[in-house]
């Protein structure tokens, strides 16, 4: 018989690439489907998310500018670092969803798929949105997609892991840099993933997760001016509105919550939600006598 205590798992915020405690040092009690205590989680505060949007800012015009093949190579890495850490996760969504292990493992093995297809995207969606459009003059015009810049992303509030890997990928894989916001009632998967990314390649800030109450941290993002765009997955139909209507303060993109079954293959709309399309004009220049132009 071992007399050794157990050791019990501190959950803390991911920002910046680092574990800080809430700004507040609020926490509130995390229970599995049958009301069992499993943690206490970081209760995020307005100042936390602050801090959210300085470090995705920050880490935005590096990975905006990394090649698209460079971020797919990230991407993968991550998905290295799930499948090795599978067994916690299974662990975590069966508590927080209520399911059976088998059940959570084949829910944990989707959302590493899911994962690793949208890391085969990145360089891939470019030819998909963009491309040379025909035009009526003597010009090459050419159109291109970037990211938009910060994107807040309130994750789903019952699939608490392949729901979130199917908000969360989308939104970096295309360049953009992410605020997440964890389920409220199981935030425990989304704050074990941030630490899979911070053993990854990924850069810090690049992916901020915050846990507590949604509508709490959620409405001084959708109002904050440093950040370009929203995604209310998680958000009822109240929440929502009162987020669109602080969103467009600064003409913030908007993914309005919409039905989904997230064990159906994506598409490419959460891709292409969170991008601008730049065009560029450019003349075309004579070869020779001939009059020929290219």
């Amino acid at each position: 018989m071992s007399d050794r205590l157990s050791v019990f798992k501190t959950y803390k915020l991911y920002v910046g690439g680092k574990f800080p405690r809430s700004e507040s040092g609020r926490v509130y009690e995390v229970t599995d489907s049958k009301g069992k205590w499993l943690a206490n989680a970081p209760q995020g505060s307005r100042k936390d998310a602050r801090d959210a949007v300085v470090a995705a800012r920050k880490a935005f015009g590096g990975w905006s500018g990394a090649t698209a093949y460079n971020r797919g190579q990230i991407l993968y890495r991550i998905a290295e670092m799930l499948e090795g850490r599978k067994d916690q996760f299974v662990r975590e969504v069966a508590d927080a969803e209520g399911l059976s292990k088998s059940k959570a493992s084949v829910i944990v093995d989707a959302a590493i798929d899911r994962w690793v297809w949208y890391a085969g995207w990145t360089d891939k969606i470019a030819q998909v949105v963009g491309g040379a459009n025909p035009v009526a003059g003597p010009y090459f015009n050419l159109s291109s997609p970037e990211p938009t810049g910060v994107v807040t992303v309130l994750a789903p509030q019952e699939s608490s892991f392949l729901g979130l890997i199917s908000v969360v990928a989308p939104v970096i894989a295309t360049g953009n840099t992410a605020i997440v916001i964890a389920s409220e009632k199981s935030p425990l998967p989304a704050l074990s993933l941030g630490e899979v990314l911070a053993t990854s390649d990924l850069p810090g800030g690049v992916v901020n997760v915050l846990s507590g109450k949604t509508a709490e941290i959620a409405t001084p993002l959708a109002a904050h001016q440093d950040v370009n765009a929203i995604d209310l997955a998680g958000a009822d139909d109240v929440l929502a509105k009162e987020l669109e209507i602080a969103a467009a303060d600064n003409l913030k993109r908007v993914l309005r919550p919409q039905p989904v079954d997230y064990t159906e293959t994506p598409g490419t709309d959460r891709l292409t939600a969170f991008l601008e399309t730049k065009t560029v004009w450019h003349p075309t220049g004579s070869l020779g006598a001939g009059g020929s132009s290219y």
